[in-house]
């Protein structure tokens, strides 16, 4: 006992840096968002939405254009990936409920080129072809998949696994959820789903003057243009797993999802809104230049997310150098965050959110999937619909959740993602 209280003790200055350098990427909430969205701003400048024609032909191309333009820097669509090798690492991963596998990925060619190990669960007894959730995380494979087989990461910090985390890591969690660090793969492998991750810091790591030398020689899209921000640059790990995968007979290519948390919730929703294959994205806790909106807004401003704040750095490198011009002047931007939300319809969307993490901006998630919802109509379907931000209906277009809670991913987030896919993935 005595030693159980020395060590708690002495972990103490431990913990306290643990929750100064969380803070560098979200505040810890202390406060709550507001539930009125009526008395708030709109998102702006409205959608042209004159017939689905014009949007599909005219419209869509042209949003796209400028968030590349003014914020995300190029998306790089079919650079060329290949499988370099696969194995499989456990047969009877989990007691038997799945096998799974490890596949290194080659992105372009020549000096450029980048690496990165893809993970992939598939249920053992599946129902025919499974559907695919394809998530990119924070944490290396052997932290998300809880299995010391797979291989360590090639760039960035292991998170661990609970047999051997570190009091670090465990504290971590402890903040943030248990789900912070791994998936939910019994539920995902008991419901028939087969899962696949890559760690992001493998493909661009995350730190400012890292993530610019790789970028400065990514490999280029099949338009001959480089990714100049990080967020874009992930997203071609979601486009290079859908491309070398799709032609798996125990994957069924007609229902793939994307999934990722706060900065990586960014990348889900980019690359959901330039390849329709995804069929339906899990966005969470975005926040700025994911799923909030830049205007009208508390928490993280995008002078913030750009040049840093009291707890932190910025994250210059996650974007396209032009977005800096609109540090301090929002009000300029040509484009806000409801445009990248409208793209993706009439495909599905979750944009998952926690009461008290007032930084990632629920309400002004909530005010974007308003702005987005005429694109579905477009379709003839239903985008946001619900009565208020605590009213989640797993059935719309854009299904927005909201927990009590902060930044993280808990127990209640991985059932709202579960309704959620229930319904996605149901029928052809």
């Amino acid at each position: 006992m005595v030693w159980k209280l020395l060590k708690f003790v002495f972990m103490l200055p431990l913990f306290g840096l643990v929750a100064i350098v969380a803070t560098s990427c979200t505040q810890l909430g202390l406060n709550y968002a507001s539930l009125e969205t009526a008395n708030k701003g709109v998102a702006r400048p409205a959608l042209e939405l004159v017939s689905l024609e014009d949007w599909q032909v005219r419209e869509t191309p042209k949003l796209q254009a400028k968030l590349e333009e003014a914020i995300f820097g190029p998306v790089p669509l079919g650079i060329k990936a290949r499988i370099v090798s696969r194995r499989v690492v456990e047969a009877r991963y989990l007691g038997g409920r799945g096998v799974l596998e490890e596949l290194l990925i080659e992105l372009g060619e020549g000096v450029g080129a980048v690496q990165f190990r893809l993970a992939l669960a598939t249920p053992k007894v599946p129902l025919g072809p499974a559907p695919l959730i394809i998530g990119q995380t924070f944490c290396d494979n052997m932290g998300v998949f809880e299995y010391a087989g797979l291989s360590a990461p090639m760039r960035g910090r292991s998170c661990g696994m609970s047999a051997n985390r570190s009091a670090l890591g465990a504290f971590f969690m402890f903040i943030f959820g248990e789900y912070i660090n791994k998936a939910p793969m019994e539920d995902y492998l008991e419901r028939g789903y087969a899962y696949a991750n890559f760690f992001a810091a493998e493909i661009v790591p995350d730190s400012a003057e890292a993530g610019r030398r790789v970028l400065d020689v990514f490999p280029a899209g099949a338009d001959g243009r480089q990714p100049t921000g990080a967020v874009a640059a992930w997203a071609a790990g979601y486009f290079a797993a859908i491309d070398l995968l799709s032609d798996d007979p125990r994957l069924d290519a007609e229902k793939i999802a994307v999934f990722g948390h706060s900065r990586h919730g960014k990348s889900a929703l980019v690359a959901a809104a330039w390849d329709r294959r995804i069929k339906a994205v899990i966005s969470h806790q975005s926040g700025t230049a994911g799923a909030s909106l830049s205007r009208d807004k508390p928490g993280e401003t995008v002078d913030h997310i750009l040049n840093g704040h009291s707890f932190g750095d910025g994250y210059p490198h996650w974007f396209a150098p032009e977005f800096s011009a609109f540090a301090k002047d929002v009000d300029g931007l040509p484009i806000d965050q409801h445009a990248l939300i409208a793209l993706i319809a009439p495909r599905r969307v979750l944009l998952g959110n926690g009461r008290r993490d007032v930084w990632s901006d629920p309400n002004g998630a909530y005010r974007a999937a308003e702005g987005a919802s005429g694109a579905w109509a477009l379709y003839g379907q239903d985008g946001l619909a619900q009565d208020g931000m605590k009213a989640f209906n797993r059935e719309a277009g854009i299904a927005y959740h909201l927990r009590p809670g902060g930044h993280g991913i808990v127990r209640a987030d991985v059932d709202a993602f579960l309704a959620f896919l229930e319904v996605s993935f149901e029928g052809g």
